[in-house]
């Protein structure tokens, strides 16, 4: 999974340097981009295909292709599990509380909550919110990855980048322990009623329509059998609408969600992500600077056994493209609606 998602950054890498018009003169995206998408999801055994594309901060196009499980056609209220995409979310939300003076970028998280298995090493004092955000906090992506299940210190926080969904998880705890609510609670009050996401739920709600729901598929197209996830979990298994993911999409463009100068910090490269020239992390997204005539991309990718997806934001531009599917083929049609949205012919070789 991990070589999909460097595929898909070293796509935008080429895409966004070969480019000479950014600015405010910027190509826009072809909405031709998403014709071939059937074609490409029959190629690969990917059932659903949920695609979206912001011009001027607005939306210019939602397509969804595909069928349900049940043979119903796939709507812009299908039900996605967007897998990783969940982390700008929760970025979001506490950056959101830290606008509000309720929260501290750089205050040591282990004011409210310390890991059991972590409390005996000093580095736990080292982390925040910052290191949390740019992923630096030095655990593993999970922590079953180590022995016996136990989360533990793989570098000290804040020398390098390491992606990690523990991180999220840590600072979920702290921010829960403080506040005395549930981080869905919390991203209920600053960001889904305010945005009007009716349709967004850390992990799966009984309330929700499961005949909705875009089930995940493996390589050959095959159901894959699976149990929804019903608890919070900050870094994985957001449940969203294609619909309600664009207006989130739609605030960062338009600059509405933050003070101009935490979202400064949001798109700031805090760490290198090495091996990668142009790619950095920022607070909860990837950063790529510096582009033709000082434009900038911030994305995020996601993937989940029988799910691929991603954002990618322009910002300087209010431009953008959001891509739901259900297949472990997903990335390659992601990739083919890059090659078609922006017509660059190094990419078509």
């Amino acid at each position: 999974m991990k070589n999909l998602r460097v595929v898909i950054l070293l796509f935008f890498v080429i895409v966004l340097t070969n480019v000479r018009s950014w600015g405010q003169a910027a190509v826009k995206i072809s909405l031709s981009c998403l014709d071939s998408i059937p074609a490409w999801m029959a190629k690969n055994k990917v059932p659903i295909v949920a695609a979206c594309i912001l011009e001027n901060g607005q939306i210019k196009q939602v397509k969804l292709f595909g069928r349900l499980s049940n043979g119903s056609p796939a709507q812009s209220n299908t039900l996605f599990n967007v897998a990783s995409l969940t982390k700008p979310v929760t970025a979001l939300t506490v950056l959101k509380l830290i606008d509000a003076g309720q929260w501290n970028l750089d205050e040591p998280l282990d004011k409210y909550w310390i890991d059991p298995d972590i409390k005996d090493d000093p580095r736990h004092q080292k982390l925040t919110t910052r290191i949390v955000l740019s992923h630096q906090t030095g655990f593993p992506n999970w922590r079953s990855q180590n022995p016996a299940n136990k989360l533990a210190f793989q570098f000290t926080p804040g020398t390098k980048y390491g992606y990690s969904g523990e991180g999220f998880e840590y600072l979920r705890r702290a921010v829960e322990a403080k506040f005395h609510r549930s981080l869905q609670q919390l991203a209920d009050s600053v960001l889904f009623r305010p945005l009007r996401m009716s349709n967004t739920h850390y992990g799966w709600s009984d309330k929700m329509d499961s005949t909705r729901f875009a089930d995940p598929h493996s390589k050959d197209g095959s159901l894959i059998p699976m149990k929804k996830n019903t608890s919070v979990v900050s870094a994985d298994w957001l449940v969203t609408t294609i619909d309600d993911y664009a207006k989130f999409s739609m605030a960062v463009l338009n600059q509405q969600l933050l003070s101009p100068g935490l979202f400064g910090q949001m798109i700031t490269p805090q760490v290198k992500m090495e091996g990668r020239p142009k790619e950095n992390m920022g607070l909860g997204w990837e950063v790529m600077t510096p582009l033709e005539n000082g434009e900038y991309l911030i994305m995020h990718t996601g993937s989940d056994d029988g799910v691929k997806t991603l954002v990618a934001l322009l910002p300087k531009s209010k431009r953008g493209i959001i891509l739901f599917t259900n297949g472990n083929n997903g990335f390659a049609i992601i990739r083919s609606v890059i090659i078609e949205a922006l017509h660059i012919k190094e990419l078509e070789n």
